[in-house]
């Protein structure tokens, strides 16, 4: 995984100002201003059913 950086929790951490992804540090720094996103394969779950 020579590509990833700033992961390791569990989730990516976004900016809550701006929209972009910061890194660990930064969401760390700052928790009242960023949002760390947590999805581990949730893409699609639960859609389309229930009918």
């Amino acid at each position: 995984m020579a590509g990833k950086r700033g992961g390791g929790s569990g989730g990516r951490a976004r900016s809550a100002i701006t929209g972009r992804y910061v890194k660990a540090g930064t969401a760390k720094r700052h928790p009242n201003t960023t949002v760390v996103e947590k999805g581990s394969g949730s893409k699609g779950k639960g859609k389309g059913k229930g009918k």
